[in-house]
């Protein structure tokens, strides 16, 4: 059965997607904690974080920041 997540990547639930590539996804969190606070996720869908490839691991951070930088200039 997909996940929540998969669903949204799959675009089956509405997202304010605000970035994408082949292998990420990061959106606007739907219960923020404060304004910006978004998610990224990998399009991977794994049973749990640490069974990701380590590939996918070790680029999600730049993918990040990336993100990171955006909400912050805006």
């Amino acid at each position: 059965m997909a996940s929540l997540f998969t669903k949204i990547i799959n675009r089956e639930l509405p997202a304010h997607i605000l970035a994408e590539d082949d292998n990420y996804l990061a959106f606007l969190d739907i219960r923020p904690i404060k304004t910006g606070h978004s998610l990224v996720i990998p399009k991977l869908e794994v049973d749990r974080f640490f069974d990701l490839p380590d590939d996918i691991l070790s680029h999600m951070m730049p993918f990040s920041k990336k993100i990171s930088q955006a909400l912050e200039a805006v």
